[in-house]
């Protein structure tokens, strides 16, 4: 049984860890909010970015362009997985980093090659440490993602698409539902679904009852082929807001559960050092007793 001292130390030690617990959970909740607040204003900017590049696609019919040229057969894959550059959050990057192993091991089961574009620090050193390809890496702005940083991650996956070196590209990242839940999403980001202009296109015909007529300057053609990478880095912006957004929400479910749990443990340590510290008090009192007795005899 430990004794009062080691148990005293232990209480100190763990009453320490959830002060630390407690305040990163009101720092995440606090960056919870300003990241809610942009993924909030992100989302309108970016339906409203597809419904150009739907309306101009339409006007601009049957063209083809890089960015749209979807391949007979896809031989590589390049998988871009959003993750942290911090722990500390329960299983945020670990959710994203299975789901995209997963794909990349039912990519290879297919005889296609897998290559990783990865985003966070997290996702970074687990594809080095695996010996994977890694093409690309971007870390630094997890916390608070600019456009600047997707417009690099665009940049990079448009070029390899473009010149032919990768096939695909895939997009895994948590979307924010709310702080306690955050799902795992997956995307094709290369080449631009062309169901999603198509659905697009006919949601909008719906709101208007028909089609609506625009003038284009210049051409549509010459609009979507400016329009095509736009759309690419608002997808992936949007991804790295809705990231930022569950990691704080993730880090801060976690640390208030091991706040809890540490509440739980300084008061089950507590009892333990009562009963022992009752426990020396009867043994010091019998050993009184006992030599009260001796010294009568």
């Amino acid at each position: 049984m430990a004794s009062t001292q080691d148990l005293k130390r232990r209480v100190r030690s763990i009453s320490n860890t959830r002060k630390l617990t407690r305040a990163m959970e009101l720092v995440a909740s606090a960056r919870l909010r300003r990241a809610q607040q942009r993924i909030e204003s992100m989302r309108p900017y970016a339906d409203r970015m597809l419904e150009l590049m739907a309306g101009t696609a339409q006007a601009a019919g049957a063209v083809k362009l890089p960015l749209l040229d979807r391949r007979e057969s896809i031989k590589t894959i390049a998988i871009v997985p959003v993750t942290g550059d911090r722990g500390l959050a329960g299983a945020f990057n670990a959710q994203v980093l299975r789901r995209a192993f997963a794909l990349q091991r039912e990519a290879e089961a297919e005889g296609k090659t897998v290559r990783f574009f990865t985003s966070g620090k997290k996702a970074q050193s687990t594809v080095r440490f695996r010996g994977f390809d890694l093409a690309g890496s971007w870390t630094g702005f997890s916390d608070r993602p600019a456009y600047s940083d997707a417009q690099a991650i665009a940049h990079a996956v448009a070029e390899a698409y473009v010149n032919g070196e990768v096939d695909q590209v895939v997009l895994v990242y948590n979307a924010f539902v709310s702080p306690l839940v955050q799902t795992v999403t997956v995307g094709e980001v290369l080449p631009i679904p062309t169901e999603v202009l198509e659905a697009q296109t006919k949601e909008d015909e719906e709101v208007h009852s028909g089609p609506v007529d625009f003038f284009f300057e210049p051409e549509p053609r010459e609009i979507l082929e400016r329009l095509l990478p736009v759309y690419v880095e608002t997808l992936l912006y949007r991804a790295l807001l809705e990231s930022a957004a569950s990691e704080q929400g993730a880090r801060m479910t976690a640390m208030r559960n091991a706040s809890k749990a540490s509440g739980e443990l300084i008061d089950t340590l507590t009892l333990a050092m009562n009963r022992a510290r009752q426990a020396e008090i009867t043994q010091e009192i019998l050993e009184v007793v006992s030599g009260a007795d001796a010294l009568t005899q």
